[in-house]
């Protein structure tokens, strides 16, 4: 008789619940609201200070990487959780883009030299893809002429922070370019926390690492199906604190929270949040175990924006005029998931894909 597969256990474990609460007490030193408000408005959004406190102090650079290279030796499991804490404060860190998505094109490569820097946290990577690009979906690629790189990407996250870039090349290769030999120009970004830039290559040295296409689609994925989690910390967030004005804030001498229209609201949010976090953790978990991973990955990117970008929208008006000020960070929640809603994939491009992994495609 053919065993029956076990069913994944979406509860947080202890040692989960125990990163959380450690990274959410570094989060509240370095990555207050008005701090992150602050850099938003600067010419230099990232916080290196709270990049250096989650990489070298608690080593969660190296969170996925095995532990004979630098790193943890952890799974996804444990980097949702850390990225649903970075999402609560829309912290300014290359996490997402470092920890996850070029870490993830590295252990593709097998490439232990460039592991072992992203590990110590010193080294920031990034993986030279649009970050509009969806797990599976044909990417821009850069010239190999003599030997060296020429061409232009556009849409690159956290381009600015990076000492590495992990950049595809026409010639089926993915090649280490250091970030010194590149031009980063930045570009308008919704999202001043996450910025994007064009990287110009004009005859640049790069190392070949490995084959581009399984590579960027193993890190797109994972970027896709851990962002559903940041997406959730930021849904959570706007949640709680937008329930805990409504208790706080009195109109005709009783509490705003307490009026009807206003709790079915709220409800309405508790379940579509209830029902995301089971959809993140699922697609944590299907990462962490290798099981169905392109459905969970779908199936919560399919979800995740549409949940998060209301979170955030409800927050902003709930909070009433306060939540339209420039100081409050409602704002932030607000561009940070929009910008979240188009990242590596659109839900209307996952559901597409979803249809076509369980065969129900559209007649």
């Amino acid at each position: 008789m053919k065993p029956q597969p076990t069913q994944p256990d979406l509860l947080y474990s202890e040692e989960e619940e125990a990163l959380r609460a450690a990274v959410r007490d570094l989060l509240a030193d370095h990555c207050d609201a008005p701090s992150v408000i602050a850099r938003a408005e600067s010419d230099a959004p990232h916080d290196p200070a709270a990049w250096k406190a989650l990489a070298d102090g608690m080593g969660l650079a190296g969170l996925l990487i095995p532990e004979a290279q630098g790193g943890q030796g952890a799974t996804h499991r444990e980097a949702a959780v850390v990225l649903e804490e970075l999402g609560r404060a829309v912290a300014p860190v290359p996490y997402l883009t470092s920890a996850v998505v070029a870490t993830e094109a590295l252990l593709a490569c097998q490439d232990e030299e460039l592991l072992g820097r992203l590990a110590s946290g010193r080294t920031v990577g990034v993986l030279a893809v649009g970050l509009h690009t969806a797990p599976g979906a044909a990417f821009p690629a850069v010239r190999l002429e003599a030997g060296a790189l020429h061409g232009e990407l556009t849409g690159i996250a956290d381009a600015a922070a990076a000492d590495v870039l992990l950049v595809p090349a026409a010639d089926g290769g993915l090649y280490a370019v250091e970030a010194a030999d590149a031009t980063v120009t930045p570009q308008i970004s919704l999202d001043l926390t996450r910025p994007l830039a064009t990287v110009t290559l004009t005859g640049a040295a790069g190392r070949r690492i490995g084959d581009a296409e399984p590579a960027v689609r193993r890190a797109l994925s994972a970027g896709a199906g851990l962002l559903a989690s940041e997406q959730l910390g930021l849904a959570d967030w706007a949640l709680t604190e937008t329930v805990r004005y409504l208790k706080d804030r009195k109109q005709f001498n009783r509490p705003v929270g307490g009026f009807q229209a206003l709790k079915h609201r709220l409800a309405q949010l508790w379940l579509e949040v209830v029902n995301l976090r089971a959809a993140a953790r699922g697609a944590a978990d299907a990462l962490a175990t290798g099981h169905d991973i392109d459905v969970a990955v779908a199936v919560a990117q399919a979800y995740a924006a549409s949940v998060a970008v209301r979170a955030a929208e409800e927050a902003l008006q709930l909070h009433g005029g306060i939540g339209m000020t420039w100081e409050h960070p409602v704002h932030l929640c607000l561009k940070r998931a929009k910008a979240d809603s188009i990242a590596y994939g659109t839900a209307g491009a996952h559901r597409e894909a979803l249809a076509e992994l369980v065969d129900l495609r559209a007649p």
